[in-house]
């Protein structure tokens, strides 16, 4: 498996180390931010890459609570285990000491100064670059952008109003009078998208030969198709959409099952994804995400030593009794794995018995991993789930190796489908065709005349447990009724996280927003 090319990373890693070892203070401090280049020597314009690649690397290198935080509210999900927090931010009680909301506050931030700090460095080599390494330039320079949309997207989802930084000096922010809506954040990165559309490579990301899984002008596309879709400027949905549709550049994997797992990274599904990698190499470097929070607290792998997780990331049994109910297989089998008490609670509590479930609701994955009942949770992700017959050997961390998608193409095509349905003119096929495409590949029966109720429980079966992407549908819609389950009650006034008391102090503004809006 490659991380970009397995060499460049390795001389990437040991200027990184040095770059961060000599600046560790300027790094906490964001308004120096700009300086992190020191002594470089700009007219050695090869050179400009490893400015791009820093911003892959930090862009990825997510800790384990922050996806968590964008991630755990919604009726497809439950926070699970000891993170009281993240419990409290399931049940939509927002606490403003909550580490996880301040670290994804932070973190963010500090790397999209960084892409901002890697796209002022870039014009810099620009100054000393022929016509080629222009070129280059404004092509690394349109990544960054995009690089940086998706983080900045996130943020907004999760707070609504948030700041725009516009370059890495901080010192923009010493006097704000005012914060973004989350409708200027968004028609901020829909303009900034197409910036840097005309920019990118047009092919797939999969298709790169330089830096491997890297962004392209599809992954801008769908970036802003979703911007747009939060503002429900569904015209510009279905063209940018439609667009990627029309590319004849991607398609489905076949097997939704290994999408999520080895087989299936940087598949010609993905528009995106983290890249991480153990290099085929059972000791040594490796560059990797902390999957333990999503993995079952306590199993008996198929492959001994394989470590478990932590069991802080549970499927509701509102989503697994919904796709029982639908009759789905692959997708349920794909998203959900059961432990015995799981499986029994859904027989208290439903019509199903042993004998009516199907085969693969059982402790055993298909891959041959037992998950043991616990305190913590009934059942667990599926989707983050790497058997342990797929770790390398000699690695024994849970999910080691493992990609973390953040954008593919069935969700492109749902969006297509939602879009037209929603009013716009079609750009490409029609929302069946979008609609059906999805199902085909799912196993199940092709749907006529598909409907607004139809396209969103199909959004529901394919894109649960993936970044809150359930949450973000049902807060656009309006439709918070499904959002009050399982003794929760959802109001409009919870669609936004609060601002942590550290982001308050240093920015005294944000406590003055209603609703974060």
């Amino acid at each position: 498996m490659r991380y970009f090319k397995i060499k460049r990373f390795h001389l990437f890693l040991a200027m990184l180390g040095l770059l961060l070892a000599g600046c560790a203070d300027e790094l906490d401090q964001p308004e120096l931010n700009n300086n992190f280049a020191g002594g470089t020597d700009f007219t050695q314009t090869e050179d400009m890459i490893f400015s791009l690649i820093g911003v892959y690397q930090s862009v990825a290198a997510r800790g384990w609570e922050q996806p968590l935080v964008v991630s755990t509210r919604g009726d497809d999900v439950n926070a699970a285990g000891d993170q009281q927090g993240l419990k409290n931010q399931d049940r939509y009680v927002y606490d403003n000491s909550f580490f996880g909301s301040r670290t994804l506050w932070e973190t963010y931030y500090e790397d999209i100064i960084r892409a901002h700090t890697a796209m002022e460095q870039i014009e810099r080599y620009m100054e000393f670059a022929d016509e080629d390494g222009q070129a280059l330039g404004e092509q690394y320079i349109a990544e960054a952008k995009v690089l940086r949309a998706v983080l900045l997207f996130q943020l907004s989802q999760v707070y609504g109003a948030v700041f725009i930084p516009q370059s890495s000096n901080l010192d923009e922010f010493a006097d704000v009078t005012s914060v973004p809506s989350k409708d200027e954040v968004m028609q901020h990165l829909s303009d900034q998208m197409d910036e840097a559309i005309p920019f990118l490579l047009d092919m797939r990301p999969n298709e790169r030969t330089d830096l491997p899984g890297g962004v392209t002008k599809y992954t801008a596309l769908h970036i802003k198709a979703l911007a747009n879709q939060e503002l429900e400027n569904y015209q510009a949905v279905a063209d940018a959409t439609g667009e990627i549709i029309d590319s004849g550049k991607f398609s489905l994997y076949p097997d939704f099952y290994e999408l999520f797992k080895t087989p299936g990274k940087l598949s010609n599904e993905s528009l995106y994804e983290f890249q991480y990698s153990d290099f085929g190499e059972g000791t040594g470097d490796r560059v990797s995400h902390l999957y333990a929070p999503y993995g079952p607290n306590g199993w008996t792998p198929a492959v001994s030593g394989a470590g478990a997780g932590w069991g802080f990331f549970e499927p509701s049994m509102k989503y697994v009794t919904f796709m029982l109910d639908r009759g789905e297989t692959e997708r349920l089998e794909t998203s959900v794995l059961f432990t015995q008490n799981g499986i029994d609670s859904i027989i208290n509590t439903t019509s199903y018995t042993a004998e009516s479930l199907p085969d693969f609701v059982s402790p055993t994955t298909r891959d041959g991993d037992v998950l043991r009942d616990n305190a913590r949770h009934i059942f667990s992700s599926g989707k983050h789930y790497l058997p342990s017959n797929q770790l390398i050997p000699g690695r024994t961390a849970y999910g080691s190796n493992k990609h973390y998608i953040v954008y593919r193409y069935a969700e492109t095509l749902l969006m297509y489908a939602e879009a037209v349905i929603q009013g716009a003119s079609p750009s490409s096929i029609s929302a069946d065709e979008a609609v059906n495409q999805v199902r085909e590949r799912a196993g199940l029966q092709p749907i006529n005349g598909v409907t607004l109720d139809q396209l969103v429980d199909e959004k529901y079966a394919e894109l649960a447990l993936e970044w809150g992407k359930r949450f973000f549908d049902m807060v656009r819609l309006g439709r918070y009724d499904e959002l009050s389950f399982g003794g929760r009650t959802f109001t409009p006034d919870k669609a936004f996280v609060t601002y942590h008391q550290d982001q308050i102090d240093e920015f005294p503004i944000l406590g003055e927003i209603v609703n974060n809006n």
